[in-house]
């Protein structure tokens, strides 16, 4: 996903995207709560942190500097199909499920069209799930990265290109080894019927070394 996030400026997409790799190493994801702004000094300005609110609906949690200057105005609260044309909003909405329920990653490429005042703009998204702090999936990492003079705010981009990727374990995480089930004791063997087996008699009195044969004497 991050081969074509390499170049004409699109850098802080292929710094994201190592940064999701690396914390969930064999996992699927990682979770909310690793994720640490330090990580992704580079990429911060671009990155945002959205949550599932209902099917299709992601509202932004967190979000940089970029997003706040292409629409003019905060942006945290709003859905993340905000910054998408009306014509192209279901489809964002499609992939937001795609994302959550298969799980899978996504790269987008987007496009404003040219307007007075308004230059045309390129951009590229990315969404990587992450587990919440319930261990459902209902929170995507993300950024949303353009190349141009933004011109006018607010732009809103038309999706024309899409890469789904479902995720897949890779199996690298120790396997936790089942318990051995309990020894059971061993039980005597029972004689036939309902008759007990007879057990050796054993005395806790110490025992003396007697002589095999005594002899008693007697007058009578």
């Amino acid at each position: 996903m991050s081969q074509n996030n390499t170049h004409n400026g699109f850098a802080p997409l292929a710094q994201l995207e190592a940064y999701w790799e690396a914390l969930r190493g064999g996992r699927l994801m990682p979770n909310r709560a690793e994720i640490d702004p330090r990580g992704i000094e580079q990429a911060l300005e671009y990155s945002f942190i959205v949550e599932r609110i209902a099917p299709g609906i992601a509202r932004l949690r967190i979000a940089g500097s970029h997003m706040s200057d292409l629409m003019g105005m905060e942006v945290r609260g709003m859905p993340l199909t905000s910054f998408i044309t009306p014509g192209s909003r279901r489809q964002l909405s499609d992939i937001l499920e795609e994302v959550f329920e298969t799980p899978a990653t996504c790269s987008i490429q987007l496009h404003s069209e040219k307007a007075p005042g308004m230059p045309a703009l390129e951009a590229r998204m990315v969404l990587m799930p992450l587990k919440s702090d319930l261990g459902d999936v209902s929170r995507i990492l993300g950024a949303l990265v353009s190349v141009g003079e933004m011109g006018r705010s607010p732009r809103r981009f038309d999706v024309t290109r899409t890469a789904l990727r479902p995720i897949v374990a890779d199996g690298s995480q120790p396997i936790i080894a089942k318990p051995k089930p309990a020894v059971k004791p061993k039980v005597p063997e029972m004689a036939p019927g309902f008759q007990e087996t007879k057990a050796p008699f054993k005395s806790d009195a110490p025992r003396q070394n007697a002589p095999y044969l005594r002899l008693v004497k007697s007058d009578d």
